[in-house]
């Protein structure tokens, strides 16, 4: 497991535009879905925080061929306090830049942990694809979080809800890091 870098400017800004021109068509045939069943579910992670899923985005049955688990975890740069129940509210306008992306099957958007910390877990169609994404993702993320709190791990062949339900699934991936901050312990 490699924690990688963000794509080049040009790069990444031109994968986040078509992305955004890919979801309108979506949104317009309602393609995109928010399904409710995990809302307020806690998942908690090795590294002795934990975080409420808020909202769940999912394009169709939101499961991939080559599965594959990408957990993002970022802390933003002036939101403090009350202002986490504002992101949130908003969040929902970030839509766009994420589910036209190639390969996004669904995303569990967490509220922020006890680190200040926000996390999505997707399920990903295709390792290269989710790489991809996060790397062009955090461009994005840039404009708005603390530069150091970037980080991204990609999970290839593991779906993000068997990882929940049982988390020793990944284990194989990086058995000596068992503090990782994206090796989800269970749930509360």
């Amino acid at each position: 497991m490699s924690e990688q870098r963000p794509l080049a400017p040009g790069e990444a800004w031109r994968a986040v535009a078509a992305c955004f021109l890919t979801t309108l068509p979506l949104l317009a045939r309602r393609r995109v879905r928010l399904p409710k069943e995990r809302l307020g579910m806690r998942l908690c992670f090795s590294d002795g925080t934990s975080a409420r899923v808020y909202r769940e985005t999912r394009m169709g049955s939101g499961l991939a061929k080559d599965p594959c688990t990408l957990v993002v975890e970022f802390r933003l740069r002036l939101v403090r306090g009350p202002a986490h129940a504002l992101f949130r509210a908003e969040s929902l306008l970030n839509t766009p830049l994420f589910v036209g992306f190639p390969g996004f099957t669904s995303k569990l958007w967490l509220a922020h942990d006890e680190c200040d910390r926000y996390r999505g877990v997707y399920e990903w169609d295709g390792q290269e694809r989710a790489e991809h994404y996060a790397r062009s993702l955090w461009r994005v993320l840039a404009l708005v979080s603390v530069p150091s709190s970037i980080r991204y791990a990609v999970l290839p062949g593991l779906r993000r809800d068997a990882i929940i339900a049982d988390p020793g699934l990944a284990e194989s991936l990086t058995p000596d890091d068992t503090a990782a901050w994206w090796r989800i312990k269970g749930t509360a």
